[in-house]
């Protein structure tokens, strides 16, 4: 599983070191020098975990955390020049997950937001019931009627936007937002055979499909009545 991480800080060099870092071991990164430039990333394409500078230059931190956090529950991992113990204190109190100091080793950062998406995604349960259909998130597969398949990357893609926001609407735009970076024109009809394919690794019908349904005219629906 490629996970997405949010980096927040105001620091340019700082930024491109953690990028490089988390790239080379396989992340997705996304970066924002700003409270308003990270709530903008955030919306477009939500991250599986934040790295997080206390101190920014339109806020804090500590607010900002606030404001993801009404949004989505995912992990958020402090990062700061500040090791007072009031600040570790009240990031840590405010619900985050981590609070690392700066300067920091790269193999340091590594495992601890490894152990972090392990405790969060592993741990709490890698495997998500559709109906009929066991979705296996750590390994990337569908099992149903005794029979696992495996998913695309686009698939996967796919279908874990549609769960983080299971039983909500889920525009086009969005949809290809988290496919092809972007709400690109002309890619409707490659979002439909996607979704076409993934239907036959869910759905006991998949042209008369139970659980991901069409929107006409918005976009997709992840019905998961009875899921878990």
């Amino acid at each position: 599983m490629s996970f997405r991480i949010l980096i927040v800080d105001d620091e340019p060099a700082l930024q491109s070191m953690v990028r490089e870092i988390l790239t080379q071991a396989g992340y997705e990164t996304l970066s924002a020098l700003s409270c308003a430039q990270a709530l903008e990333q955030f919306r477009a394409a939500p991250p599986d975990a934040v790295l997080l500078d206390v101190m920014l230059p339109d806020g804090d931190g500590f607010s900002l955390f606030g404001k993801l956090r009404e949004n989505r529950d995912m992990p958020v991992l402090f990062l700061s020049a500040r090791d007072e113990d009031a600040d570790r204190l009240q990031g840590l109190g405010l619900g985050a997950d981590d609070y690392i100091t700066k300067p920091f080793l790269p193999q340091e950062l590594l495992l601890r937001l490894r152990a972090v998406l392990r405790r969060v995604y592993r741990e709490e349960g890698s495997a998500s019931k559709l109906g009929d259909a066991e979705i296996d998130w750590g390994k990337g597969t569908v099992r149903r009627d005794g029979r696992e398949a495996a998913l695309t990357a686009k698939e996967y893609a796919l279908l874990r936007k549609l769960w983080d926001a299971r039983g909500n609407i889920v525009t086009i735009d969005a949809l290809c937002a988290a496919l092809w970076d972007g709400p690109l024109v002309g890619y409707e009809n490659t979002l439909m055979v996607h979704i076409r394919r993934l239907r036959e690794k869910i759905e006991a019908e998949p042209s008369h499909p139970s659980y991901l349904l069409t929107v006409r005219g918005l976009g997709y629906r992840l019905n998961v009545e009875g899921g878990t």
